[in-house]
């Protein structure tokens, strides 16, 4: 169910079999449902869910400004930019955008970003709060979320922020949660 363009970038990169985290989701995640997804670090589960964002919003419309069309959100700003690293090649081969948001940093890139549009929003929850408090970011046009390290997440005490965030992204939205 990945597109030609996406394989070639996977075979590029020397990955040809698919790992067991992403031949139990990828049919799911490909066709639309829910996906909760569990999985040892470095057993394949970022592309397990990046692959079907990529597939899913490709050839459609393009992002408004400041409404991006997915989001995945992360605990930290480490695993936000590991995240965007991964994605990438796969939106590049897709012609979709993306951006991180994380604390820490100036907020200035990332806003002029959102204000060109960004297809995937690739965000840690503080900061993509403070985002859309300021006006900056809507999340009424996300198709997809995912919420990576989730069990971190609650870990860390993003849980309420959390919370808050997908109450803002449509009710007819895919969900993914990986932990």
């Amino acid at each position: 169910g990945v597109r030609a363009r996406l394989s070639d970038v996977l075979t590029s990169l020397a990955i040809h079999t698919p790992t067991p985290i992403q031949q139990v989701t990828l049919p799911d995640a490909l066709a639309g449902r829910h996906v909760l997804g569990r999985g040892r670090t470095g057993s394949g589960k970022t592309l397990a869910f990046l692959l079907p964002v990529v597939t899913r919003l490709s050839g459609g419309s393009r992002a408004r400004s400041g409404a991006p069309r997915a989001l995945i959100l992360a605990p930290t700003r480490e695993l936000a930019a590991q995240i965007n690293t991964a994605l990438l090649p796969l939106a590049t081969a897709a012609k979709l955008t993306s951006r991180t948001v994380f604390g820490g940093v100036t907020q200035k890139p990332q806003v002029a970003a959102l204000l060109r549009g960004v297809d995937i929003l690739v965000a840690c929850p503080g900061r993509l709060e403070d985002l859309i408090q300021q006006g900056h970011c809507t999340l009424a046009a996300v198709q997809i979320t995912v919420l990576d390290e989730a069990d971190h997440m609650a870990d860390l005490g993003f849980l309420p922020a959390v919370r808050r965030l997908l109450a803002q992204t449509p009710p007819n939205g895919q969900r993914m949660l990986f932990s």
